[in-house]
């Protein structure tokens, strides 16, 4: 458990953090944006030669970032979707709306090949429509990049795609109305920093298919809007994952498998030194495959061409470094095998199985280690979490036990990256819930004043609960300790009566009927939600005595119907409880509570509210 202090010490620091989050979203909706007007005829044409179907969660995407276009603060939307789940047709429509109201698109990109692609896509999306596209990245020279910018400041570039070189000094667009961030988590922080000022009154799409914890929970949390593609494409199929031990027999069979159905290869190996000598060995093995090597130390325009030469099926294999991670989309390529599997992280792994699996084929993705018996268990849980997790759709699970494996640490900012390994994730987050809500309340009460007043202020936000009494899941009864961890996570963010029906069922179904241990366990979750109810920031039931720590320094507490509830019951009770101070801490203090179901029955009495029936 951790401790009253500690926790008041945190908080204050993840405030600071949190305040200039909430602050952004304050300068937003009070900074006069752009109106952009409704479709014209033009985005109906646009959208009704999309080749495929849209998705039902793809159409709302598109509707909710067009009608937040329509209002007249700037939009900061975050679109959350699987690798290849449809989130670029959704930003094409986006920009080109943008630029037939006149306004200018700048899309940002974390690698110069994903704006190579992105200038592709986009191109050929608009293509006979009245838009200029364009795209700066290292692969052009810097006269080009001059002229481009040079069009740029005079209106005359609708769209401009770009790495991190989008927003230099010199880049000054005429009249800019729409940012698009691509995969937000792979910029550095003087990036984002410099975001911050575009954003304010610049309508903002993310895009992003494992977001990174922080910018999840602040969308949750309502500081961004959020919308999620959650459904794959029509006639998608899973791409089938299989670690394997590295030898030439698996090379050449996938290879040659891949060559016969006239598909393409991606084969991953990433060091530079010796990447030309593993394609000579695929050559070896296959030799009949056309071979393409590609790495980021290659001279732009070499590395341009190896990729045109595989975009356009010239190439059979392409032997390149993990430069193909982010959004490089061929549809005939649907082999992939990454070579030292083990050596990346979960969710890299999980976007360079993304490249393949875009189309209506089979597709496969060989992870090829050392012998599995010789890597360290974080390798080997992270290569079967990827196994495990190849249905379409998974990348929240694979970023959610990428967080399991490794802690939050380094997918969050570094000021936060010390909370966590303090606290463990789930407590930073419910101290940044109370940290927010504290923020709410005070200094930005009159920005969410009508969601305050439909909210309930004297309850608390979080009770934490100590008990000497026997509330764990034996080991004679789950033998698994992950497993054991796993369903105290699942409990502890239960929030309503019946999904904790739902979970006690579902241990009945899976390891047979609750000890009475369980039965407690579950009963603590109840327990907690009528001490929170009931204004308590802490609950202990030790020695056969309870006691209830009110909330401290909230004055509106003190003189609510539920404060003169409790003072109620301690006067009608004056032998089974007391009200105290103890170290300057008021709390009430109950005797002769030795189980689970007194401690339950006597907070019912104070405040009955309708929880159902004791677990049986």
């Amino acid at each position: 458990m951790i401790g009253i202090q500690k926790k008041k010490r945190v908080k204050k620091q993840v405030k600071d953090i949190a305040k200039e989050l909430i602050s952004l979203y304050a300068k937003r909706k009070a900074a006069p944006g752009f109106k952009f007007d409704r479709d014209t005829f033009l985005q109906a044409e646009l959208e009704s030669s999309f080749i495929y179907e849209d998705t039902p969660d793809q159409a709302k995407a598109t509707a909710d970032v067009k009608a937040d276009m329509e209002l007249p603060h700037p939009m900061d939307r975050l679109v959350c979707g699987d690798v290849g789940f449809g989130k670029t047709e959704v930003a094409v429509r986006a920009a080109f709306k943008a630029a037939t109201d006149n306004k200018q698109v700048a899309v940002l990109v974390p690698t110069t090949i994903l704006a190579m692609q992105h200038y592709k896509t986009f191109s050929e999306r608009l293509k006979g429509f009245p838009v200029n596209v364009e795209y700066v990245n290292r692969f052009k020279t810097g006269q080009q990049i001059k002229e481009t910018i040079k069009r740029v400041e005079e209106g005359k570039t609708n769209i401009l795609i770009g790495t991190h070189r989008l927003i230099g000094k010199d880049v000054k667009f005429k009249d800019l109305g729409l940012l698009i961030i691509d995969e937000e988590q792979k910029f550095g922080v003087k990036v984002k920093d410099k975001l911050k000022e575009f954003k304010v009154n610049v309508d903002t799409l993310t895009l992003t298919a494992t977001p990174i914890p922080r910018t999840l929970h602040f969308s949750l949390m309502g500081a961004r809007d959020l919308s999620i593609i959650a459904t794959p494409p029509p006639n998608r199929q899973p791409v089938t994952t299989e670690i394997h031990a590295f030898n030439d027999t698996i090379i050449r069979d996938a290879v040659s498998y891949e060559l016969k159905r006239g598909g393409q290869v991606f084969f991953v190996h990433n060091r530079v030194k010796d990447i030309e000598e593993m394609a000579d060995r695929i050559k070896r093995l296959v030799p009949d495959a056309k071979m393409g090597v590609a790495h980021g130390q290659m001279e732009g325009d070499k590395l341009e061409k190896v990729m045109l030469k595989f975009v356009e099926a010239e190439y059979d294999v392409l032997v390149s470094t993990n430069i193909i991670e982010s959004g490089l989309d061929i549809p005939n390529a649907n082999t992939i095998m990454i070579n030292s599997a083990h050596m990346f992280g979960l969710s890299d792994l999980h976007q360079m199985r993304g490249r393949v699996g875009r189309s209506n084929k089979k597709a496969f993705c060989y992870l090829l280690t050392p012998p599995v018996s010789t890597l360290p268990a974080d390798s080997r849980k992270r290569l079967s979490a990827l196994e495990e997790f190849s249905d379409l759709g998974d990348g929240f699970k694979v970023a959610m036990r990428d967080l399991d494996i490794r802690g939050a640490g380094n997918l969050l900012g570094a000021e936060q990256s010390g909370f966590i390994s303090d606290l463990g994730f789930d407590m930073y987050h419910k101290i940044l819930d109370e940290a927010i809500q504290e923020l709410k309340e005070t200094e930005f009460a009159e920005l969410f004043k009508k969601e305050l007043e439909a909210k309930d202020l004297h309850k608390s936000t979080d009770c934490q609960i100590e008990t000497d009494l026997a509330v764990i899941i034996p080991e004679t009864y789950v033998s698994n300790i992950s497993e054991r961890l796993s369903l105290y996570s699942t409990l502890d963010n239960i929030k309503t009566e019946e999904e904790l029906e739902k979970y006690r069922a579902s241990i009945i179904d899976r390891f047979g009927p609750l000890p009475e241990e369980v039965k407690d366990l579950v009963e603590t979750v109840k327990l907690r939600w009528l001490a929170e109810g009931l204004g308590f920031e802490k609950l202990t039931i030790k020695n056969g005595t309870m006691k209830g720590y009110f909330v401290q320094n909230n004055d509106a507490y003190y003189k609510s119907d539920i404060f003169g509830k409790i003072l109620l019951f301690a006067q009608k009770n004056p032998k089974k409880c007391k009200l105290k101070e103890i170290n300057k801490k008021p709390m009430i203090v109950f005797e002769d509570i030795d189980f689970m179901h007194q401690a339950m029955d006597t907070l019912q009495k104070i405040n009955p509210i309708p929880v159902t029936e004791s677990v049986k």
